[in-house]
């Protein structure tokens, strides 16, 4: 499954990288493949290990600050594994052609 998600601190203000970090370095230990970019960081994994990865990005952030929005979209497709690089190479082949 794949797991594309937002965490955004509430009621610190405008400047929330330092808060977004906290979540992401969270991704990034997971060891859990992974992709962040300006709107959403994306992981992918079993269920739960995802899920658990998610909700310690939240705590993370929560830990911090005194209100969190998280949104999530997950791509459930049992059977799949490396799908951050491949949905993304099928669109990259038929734009070649």
């Amino acid at each position: 499954m794949i797991v594309a998600f937002s965490v955004t601190p509430l009621g610190v203000g405008e400047d929330v990288g330092e808060y977004v970090a906290d979540a992401v370095r969270v991704v990034r230990e997971s060891g859990l493949p992974h992709r962040t970019d300006a709107m959403f960081t994306s992981v992918e994994g079993e269920w739960d290990e995802v899920m658990d990865v998610v909700r310690r990005a939240v705590a993370a952030v929560e830990a911090r600050a005194p209100r969190v929005s998280l949104v999530l979209k997950a791509d459930i497709r049992p059977g799949v594994t490396d799908g951050l690089t491949s949905k993304v190479d099928t669109v990259e082949r038929y734009l070649a052609e």
